[in-house]
């Protein structure tokens, strides 16, 4: 069952990656507006979720994997926050409170996902 959730998560976190760069619109939307090179961070971060997929895909590399899987959807937090600001005059319901709230949880929850990943995962001794 823990080889079937972290598969999934490597898979997970790859597409999403592959994402970034087919659908770069949709993240740059994401990225706050106060953010610079918002195209440069759309296209890092499509290459870190790459990158951490990878690793949780790798038994070997998989606990690291794990836990930089659970950093890295940490730090996208503050994207998912920041339409808090404007939610009054919020057009998407996405970027109203309850949408923003969903968008948390969810990304809580992914982290959780990445949390026990990393905890049942190989320590990276042969």
């Amino acid at each position: 069952m823990r080889d079937a959730a972290a598969r999934t998560l490597a898979a997970f976190m790859a597409v999403s990656g592959i994402t970034h760069f087919t659908s770069p619109g949709y993240y740059r939307d994401l990225v706050p507006s106060w953010v610079p090179a918002r195209p440069a961070v759309v296209a890092l971060s499509g290459a870190a979720d790459v990158a951490v997929g990878t690793l949780v895909a790798v038994p070997a590399t998989r606990r690291a994997g794990g836990w930089a899987t659970a950093a890295l959807i940490t730090a996208y937090l503050p994207a998912h926050l920041d339409p808090l600001r404007r939610a009054r005059s919020a057009q998407r319901a996405v970027d109203r409170p309850a949408g923003v709230a969903a968008r948390v949880l969810v990304n809580l929850g992914y982290v959780a996902w990445a949390v026990r990943v990393a905890r049942s995962g190989r320590s990276g001794r042969a």
